[in-house]
């Protein structure tokens, strides 16, 4: 099955029998720099997947050597003659696409076999894990034609941490997948042949667990991550486990885990 809601065909997604949908880059030929329109594509597709209750697991890949390159030269050049104006609708876009990658109410693994440049570092740090190549190399490039990584400081920072950030988006320095990984930006380091045999690994773990619960950790996270342990929270977690052991979900896999069987999202 696949969903192709624009007409870019700079951007792919497929949808397989298991719900695993595969979003994929596919400009080998600019190492899949993007542009307005693939960032437009991108959007549309994870608008229609985060609404698709049939999609389990959402990943993001790339065709040929480079992840992404990130900016595409010929959209820096148009860039550079946008008023302040047109830059911030420019900008705006961007950073919804990222909003709404970073939100997709599915877990979100990214597939980075390359060199992922500048936006692309984002696009890796919006995903709730990344599996790379060890030839995959990361840089954050911006400050070496003048410009800022602006709207993807946010999940970046979250990736990284401040202090790392601090360095990288100042110096511009390339650096590993092993660096990458001890930063947290990349969950798993592999030799390429091994990438999707780590990729698939995952998939599994991901799809044997409720796909109502795995939405549900995700919001829980974003809504606990920082607060105060205070009265309103513990009030709040109490009431959403409450809430999910009563769910039809909750009592299918607690049935199902005391009775030793399978639970029913698990297809044999």
């Amino acid at each position: 099955m696949s969903s192709n809601p624009t007409s870019c065909t700079a951007v792919t997604c497929s949808i397989d029998e298991r719900g695993v949908a595969t979003v994929t880059l596919n400009n080998p030929d600019k190492h899949n720099a993007f542009d307005d329109a693939m960032i437009a594509a991108l959007s549309d597709h994870f608008h229609t997947l985060a609404q698709d209750n049939g999609v389990r697991v959402v990943v993001l890949a790339s065709c040929g050597r480079s992840f992404s390159a990130g900016a595409d030269l010929n959209w820096m050049k148009r860039m550079a003659s946008y008023s302040f104006e047109e830059n911030l609708r420019d900008a705006n876009a961007l950073a919804n696409m990222l909003q709404t990658l970073n939100t997709l109410p599915k877990p979100t693994i990214a597939r980075v076999q390359g060199a992922a440049f500048g936006g692309a570092v984002g696009l890796v740090s919006c995903c709730d894990m990344a599996v790379a190549s060890s030839r995959a190399s990361f840089c954050l490039s911006e400050v070496r034609i003048g410009l800022v990584p602006a709207t993807i400081s946010p999940y970046v920072i979250n990736a990284i941490g401040q202090r790392a950030a601090r360095r990288y988006f100042t110096t511009a320095e390339r650096f590993s997948a092993q660096r990458a990984q001890t930063l947290g930006l990349v969950s798993e380091v592999v030799d390429e042949e091994e990438l999707d045999t780590e990729l698939e690994r995952l998939l599994t773990q991901l799809l044997g667990n409720g796909p109502r619960a795995v939405a549900l950790a995700k919001e829980l996270l974003f809504d606990v991550s920082g607060r105060p342990i205070d009265d309103e929270v513990i009030a709040d977690t109490c009431e959403r486990i409450a809430s999910i052991r009563v769910s039809e979900e909750g009592q299918a896999g607690l049935g199902a885990f005391l009775d030793k069987q399978s639970p029913p999202w698990i297809k044999e």
